[in-house]
Protein backbone atom coordinates (compact mmCIF):
# COMPACT_ATOMS: atom_id res chain seq x y z
CA UNK A 1 0.00 0.00 0.00
CA UNK A 2 1.33 3.43 -0.94
CA UNK A 3 1.99 6.04 1.75
CA UNK A 4 -0.84 8.25 0.45
CA UNK A 5 -3.32 5.38 0.78
CA UNK A 6 -2.07 4.54 4.27
CA UNK A 7 -2.47 8.19 5.28
CA UNK A 8 -6.04 8.36 3.94
CA UNK A 9 -7.04 5.11 5.66
CA UNK A 10 -5.46 6.27 8.93
CA UNK A 11 -7.24 9.62 8.68
CA UNK A 12 -10.55 7.91 8.12
CA UNK A 13 -10.19 5.36 10.91
CA UNK A 14 -8.58 7.63 13.49
CA UNK A 15 -10.46 10.91 12.85
CA UNK A 16 -13.37 10.73 10.40
CA UNK A 17 -15.24 7.71 11.75
CA UNK A 18 -14.96 8.72 15.44
CA UNK A 19 -16.14 12.26 14.62
CA UNK A 20 -19.07 10.85 12.66
CA UNK A 21 -19.98 8.55 15.56
CA UNK A 22 -19.91 11.52 17.96
CA UNK A 23 -22.24 13.34 15.52
CA UNK A 24 -19.83 16.26 15.18
CA UNK A 25 -20.33 18.70 12.32
CA UNK A 26 -16.66 19.71 12.27
CA UNK A 27 -13.39 18.15 13.32
CA UNK A 28 -9.69 18.82 12.82
CA UNK A 29 -6.63 16.77 11.95
CA UNK A 30 -3.15 17.93 12.93
CA UNK A 31 -0.54 16.76 10.43
CA UNK A 32 2.05 16.10 13.16
CA UNK A 33 -0.30 13.63 14.86
CA UNK A 34 -0.63 11.65 11.64
CA UNK A 35 3.14 11.75 11.05
CA UNK A 36 3.74 10.33 14.53
CA UNK A 37 0.88 7.82 14.31
CA UNK A 38 2.20 6.32 11.08
CA UNK A 39 5.89 6.87 11.87
CA UNK A 40 6.37 8.96 8.72
CA UNK A 41 9.15 11.19 10.01
CA UNK A 42 10.14 13.78 7.42
CA UNK A 43 7.06 13.05 5.31
CA UNK A 44 4.85 15.97 6.43
CA UNK A 45 4.39 17.19 2.82
CA UNK A 46 3.04 13.76 1.83
CA UNK A 47 0.62 13.81 4.76
CA UNK A 48 -0.51 17.33 3.87
CA UNK A 49 -1.11 16.32 0.28
CA UNK A 50 -3.03 13.17 1.15
CA UNK A 51 -5.33 14.87 3.66
CA UNK A 52 -6.50 17.53 1.22
CA UNK A 53 -6.97 15.42 -1.89
CA UNK A 54 -10.39 15.23 -3.49
CA UNK A 55 -10.19 11.44 -3.08
CA UNK A 56 -10.01 11.78 0.72
CA UNK A 57 -12.69 14.47 0.83
CA UNK A 58 -15.17 12.75 -1.48
CA UNK A 59 -14.79 9.25 -0.08
CA UNK A 60 -15.57 10.58 3.42
CA UNK A 61 -18.19 13.19 2.43
CA UNK A 62 -16.03 16.03 3.72
CA UNK A 63 -15.48 19.67 2.89
CA UNK A 64 -12.18 21.31 3.87
CA UNK A 65 -13.25 24.51 5.65
CA UNK A 66 -9.98 25.76 7.12
CA UNK A 67 -6.24 25.25 6.95
CA UNK A 68 -4.03 26.78 9.60
CA UNK A 69 -0.29 26.73 9.91
CA UNK A 70 2.72 28.21 8.14
CA UNK A 71 2.43 29.80 4.69
CA UNK A 72 4.16 26.84 3.06
CA UNK A 73 1.30 24.58 4.18
CA UNK A 74 3.79 21.73 4.43
CA UNK A 75 4.54 21.31 8.13
CA UNK A 76 3.69 19.12 11.09
CA UNK A 77 1.97 22.16 12.61
CA UNK A 78 -0.64 22.37 9.83
CA UNK A 79 -4.18 21.74 11.04
CA UNK A 80 -6.97 20.87 8.61
CA UNK A 81 -10.56 21.50 9.71
CA UNK A 82 -13.25 19.53 7.92
CA UNK A 83 -17.03 19.65 7.86
CA UNK A 84 -19.32 16.76 7.00
CA UNK A 85 -21.52 17.11 3.93
CA UNK A 86 -23.96 14.77 2.23
CA UNK A 87 -26.21 12.05 3.51
CA UNK A 88 -23.72 10.12 5.65
CA UNK A 89 -23.71 12.78 8.36
CA UNK A 90 -27.04 13.99 9.65
CA UNK A 91 -27.40 16.57 12.32
CA UNK A 92 -28.80 15.06 15.54
CA UNK A 93 -31.24 17.97 15.87
CA UNK A 94 -32.27 18.13 12.21
CA UNK A 95 -35.71 16.74 12.92
CA UNK A 96 -36.57 18.58 16.11
CA UNK A 97 -39.56 20.93 16.27
CA UNK A 98 -37.54 24.13 16.12
CA UNK A 99 -35.72 23.07 12.95
CA UNK A 100 -39.01 22.23 11.23
CA UNK A 101 -40.58 25.54 12.30
CA UNK A 102 -37.60 27.69 11.37
CA UNK A 103 -38.25 29.50 8.11
CA UNK A 104 -41.92 28.54 8.05
CA UNK A 105 -43.04 32.11 7.22
CA UNK A 106 -40.29 32.74 4.69
CA UNK A 107 -42.73 32.55 1.74
CA UNK A 108 -45.27 34.81 3.47
CA UNK A 109 -42.68 37.50 4.12
CA UNK A 110 -41.39 37.17 0.54
CA UNK A 111 -44.90 37.92 -0.78
CA UNK A 112 -44.98 41.04 1.39
CA UNK A 113 -41.63 42.31 0.12
CA UNK A 114 -39.43 40.73 2.77
CA UNK A 115 -39.31 40.88 6.55
CA UNK A 116 -37.98 44.44 6.73
CA UNK A 117 -40.66 45.78 4.37
CA UNK A 118 -43.35 44.03 6.38
CA UNK A 119 -42.09 45.52 9.66
CA UNK A 120 -41.84 49.02 8.15
CA UNK A 121 -45.43 48.81 6.91
CA UNK A 122 -46.67 47.59 10.27
CA UNK A 123 -44.81 50.31 12.16
CA UNK A 124 -46.00 53.07 9.85
CA UNK A 125 -49.63 52.16 10.53
CA UNK A 126 -49.21 51.59 14.24
CA UNK A 127 -49.71 55.13 15.48
CA UNK A 128 -52.87 57.07 14.56
CA UNK A 129 -52.51 59.96 12.13
CA UNK A 130 -51.97 63.36 13.77
CA UNK A 131 -54.32 65.21 11.40
CA UNK A 132 -56.73 66.06 14.23
CA UNK A 133 -54.25 68.38 15.95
Amino acid sequence: MRDADRIRVYGKEKYVLPARQRKERRFSIRVGDVVRGLNLNGRAPAVCSALKTSEFLQSNDLHLVDTSGPKSGQSTTVIYTYEFVGAKQSSPRAEDSWSRLRGALRDVFAELGGGEAYLRAERSGFYPMKEDE
